[in-house]
């Protein structure tokens, strides 16, 4: 078959990609990356070209060196001496970084965060198709021993504390008739009943994938979420929104006489609703509800995550029951969200008594 050929329509490289085509893929890209991730990624950017610039005087440029990469990871990684643990960054560098708002604090990263700067730093030469320094045998080495260490130091990675049935109780009580009251127990209590969901879940919601199915029953359809980013089609997608849950739900949204767009959205001064919330408001409302219930402990909005999961386990709920309301693939990720108040009711505790 003869194709015609377009006069007017400037025929492309297949070797190469145009100046639009490019802009095009890079949007794309973009859209379909988290906006979590994609603020994540920029912060430890900018990290790495701050403490670049400082360190060897000069601005970062691709592919970085891998001895570039085994001093980032040094100066950032506490090892033990005779005189403690130290690292290797000059306490001049740090104090700039920490000024010049690069840094929260003095000291080492957690480890959790040096590993996240280096993927970031080695997805970044992937994607510009750059010989990748954090893929050389002595980084890679270096990465894995360092980690060896901070477990052999006890230096485990700090979770927040679970906000299990008896805290949530509590502060679902703070939450009064007003609107503000109405949207926090709706919000807290959709996020936590739903099967712990994420903060950019909650902020996401929107009424198009909600539907009644009784007077106060709600069956949320969770379109997108961190597990299921090319939104598949799946039967674990329906979340119920039942009994105390969906009662707060339909009262807020009687209140606030919400029916298309955002569920969860900002007050503004006299009860005016705004846009939807942002995914740090959620760490906020479960911080101040929190602090006016007088619960002690680390909570943020993971808290509701990890204390769904915890909960199901102290009452033996099935773990493939659990897993398909939270959404995990993996059983090994959800054995991680059980606190260590969980393993005091395991039958496997108290053989002995049988």
């Amino acid at each position: 078959m003869r194709l015609p050929v377009l006069q007017k329509v400037p025929a492309l490289q297949p070797t190469e990609l145009s100046d639009v085509t490019r802009r095009a893929v890079e949007d794309l890209l973009r859209e379909g990356e988290s906006k979590n991730t994609i603020a994540s990624y920029k912060s430890a950017l900018r990290y790495w070209a701050a403490w670049y610039g400082i360190r060897y005087g000069a601005q970062i440029q691709l592919p970085v060196p891998s001895p570039c990469v085994l001093q980032f990871i040094v100066d950032h990684a506490e090892r033990t001496t005779d005189k403690g643990l130290v690292s290797e960054l000059p306490a001049l560098i740090d104090k700039t970084l920490v000024q010049a708002g690069y840094k929260g604090k003095l000291g080492a990263l957690a480890h959790n965060t040096l590993v996240h700067r280096i993927a970031v730093l080695s997805k970044a030469h992937q994607a510009r198709e750059l010989k990748n320094p954090c893929q050389a045998p002595t980084v890679r080495e270096l990465l894995s021993r360092t980690r060896k260490a901070y477990a052999k130091r006890g230096a485990l990675p700090r979770k927040k504390d679970a906000l299990t049935k008896d805290p949530l109780q509590a502060i679902l009580a703070t939450c009064d008739d007003s609107l503000r009251g109405k949207r926090d127990r709706a919000l807290l209590l959709f996020a936590w009943a739903s099967g712990g969901r994420r903060r950019s879940e909650v902020t996401s919601a929107e009424m198009k994938f909600l539907k009644r199915v009784a007077p106060t029953d709600f069956l949320y359809t969770l379109a997108h979420s961190k597990t299921n980013q090319s939104g598949i089609d799946q039967p674990d997608n329906g979340k119920p929104v039942l009994g105390a849950a969906g009662l707060a739900l339909h009262d807020w949204l009687q209140i606030s006489e919400i029916t298309e767009g955002a569920i969860f959205r900002r007050i503004r001064k006299g009860g005016h609703l705004g846009e939807a919330l942002s995914p740090a408001a959620v760490r906020a409302i479960v911080k101040e509800r929190c602090a006016l219930a007088g619960i002690v402990g680390d909570f943020s909005a993971h808290s509701l995550r990890s204390g769904f999961v915890t909960e199901a386990g102290r009452q033996n709920v099935p773990l493939a029951e659990a897993m398909a309301m939270t959404g995990h693939h993996s059983v090994a990720t959800v054995l991680g969200y059980f606190r260590s108040e969980t393993s005091l009711s395991s039958g496997a505790a108290r053989l002995l008594e049988q």
